[in-house]
Formats: C-alpha cells, sequence, structure tokens
C-alpha cells in the first residue's frame, strides 16, 4: 500500500512540502517475510478433491461424451467422487458419474487430473446412484408442472409460508431412487420425493413418483 505524509507549513504562505513517500507491501510485511511464506501444498493422493479438482473433473468427463445430450438434459452428471486405490501410486484420480436418460445407462468415466484425460470408462444398466441435487431439483419441477399435483402443492406452500410459491429454490427436498418390478421405473430413472414446508410439515409425496427417464409423473396405487 503506498502512503504519502504531506507537511503543511503557514507563515503567511500556505507552502507543502513532501515530506516522505513510504512504500509498504499491501500485508504490511518486509519483502524479504513475504518472499518466504510457503506456497500452497499439493492434494496428497489420499485427500479429498478439492473444488477446483472436481471442476476439472467434472469438464473433462462431459466433454468425453456428446455434449448436446447434456444440453437436452438427456445426460446429467450425477456427481464426481475420488478415485480410490485404482490408479497408480500417487495419482490424483477422480470418478465421475454419468447419467444417460435416453438409454437408462449408468457411465463412470475416471479422469487422471494430472494427465486431464479420461483414462477408464465403464458403462451398464441397472444400476441406480442416489439422485443429485439438480435431479432432485428436476423432480420437483416435474410435479409442479402436473395440473393436478401442481396446484396441491403451490396451495399447500401458500398456506404454510403465507405467500406464494415462487420456484422449487423455495422447497426443501430429498429424493431416494424408486425401482419397481415392472412397468417404465423397473427400468426408467424415477425418484420418490420428499418435500419439506416452511411451517416444517411435510408435503403428502407417499404415491407420487418422479419419471426422470420419461419426464411424467406416476401416481403409484396401492
Amino acid at each position: 500500500m503506498r502512503g504519502v505524509m504531506m507537511l503543511a507549513v503557514s507563515a503567511g504562505v500556505v507552502a507543502t512540502i513532501t515530506a516522505a513517500v513510504l512504500l509498504l507491501p499491501d500485508d504490511g510485511a518486509p519483502p524479504s517475510a513475504r518472499a518466504e511464506l510457503p506456497a500452497a501444498a499439493s492434494p496428497a493422493p489420499g485427500d479429498p478433491l478439492t473444488p477446483e479438482e472436481i471442476r476439472r473433473a467434472s469438464d473433462i468427463a462431459t466433454s468425453a461424451g456428446p455434449r448436446a445430450h447434456f444440453a437436452a438434459g438427456r445426460a446429467e452428471l450425477l456427481y464426481v467422487e475420488r478415485d480410490d486405490g485404482k490408479g497408480g501410486e500417487g495419482e490424483r484420480r477422480a470418478d465421475a458419474y454419468v447419467y444417460d436418460y435416453g438409454s437408462d445407462t449408468l457411465t463412470v468415466r475416471t479422469v487422471d487430473l494430472a494427465q486431464g484425460k479420461v483414462v477408464r470408462e465403464v458403462s451398464g444398466t441397472g444400476t441406480q446412484p442416489p439422485p443429485s441435487k439438480r435431479e432432485e431439483t428436476r423432480a420437483a419441477e416435474l410435479i409442479l408442472a402436473h395440473p393436478r399435483l401442481g396446484e396441491g402443492m403451490r396451495a399447500a406452500y401458500r398456506r404454510a409460508a403465507g405467500k406464494p410459491l415462487r420456484s422449487t429454490a423455495d422447497l426443501w427436498l430429498r429424493g431416494l431412487i424408486y425401482t419397481a418390478r415392472r412397468g417404465d421405473c423397473a427400468e426408467h430413472r424415477c425418484v420418490r420425493l420428499f418435500v419439506r414446508l416452511p411451517d416444517g410439515t411435510f408435503l403428502d409425496t407417499s404415491r407420487v413418483v418422479a419419471d426422470l427417464s420419461a419426464k411424467k409423473v406416476h401416481i403409484l396405487e396401492w
């Protein structure tokens, strides 16, 4: 930070004299001390992924598949986690879980963060990881778009909050994967949603299932 000290002297005529100009580092420490500050340590192989590593792995994993599928909502990056014990010693790797709603296929892409590329890819059907936050939001949007269920959700929110529901961001959401023995949800990615209202009560969604693959809502009969 640059500081300037001005001394004013008055003797009938006002004269301004620059007494000193002091140049100091922003943190107030001398240059020698600043030079000795240790650099940020790189994460060790067993450390959790950093936010930057998660962002990089996400970009690399989604670039490895058709971009149009992600843009159109056909494919979704569910989450990224550290790849444990599958690479060489000292390597930093991440597993990116990608779900394709068109084929109901889960693909796990392993990203080598040092090389900046996908080094392994495994795909299969019949595996349903827990829903992501984005999927919980999408499930709530499908329910809100339903003519009868959406009206009921908005009315319940107005009673609990005393104001209209603006968006799904106003709701507390938690989702669970729903798998049926037969029917659409035997293969599709389906989510049962728990919705908590502002007064602490839960909306009755026990018979409601959001089908993310078909982009529609099923009402269970029992």
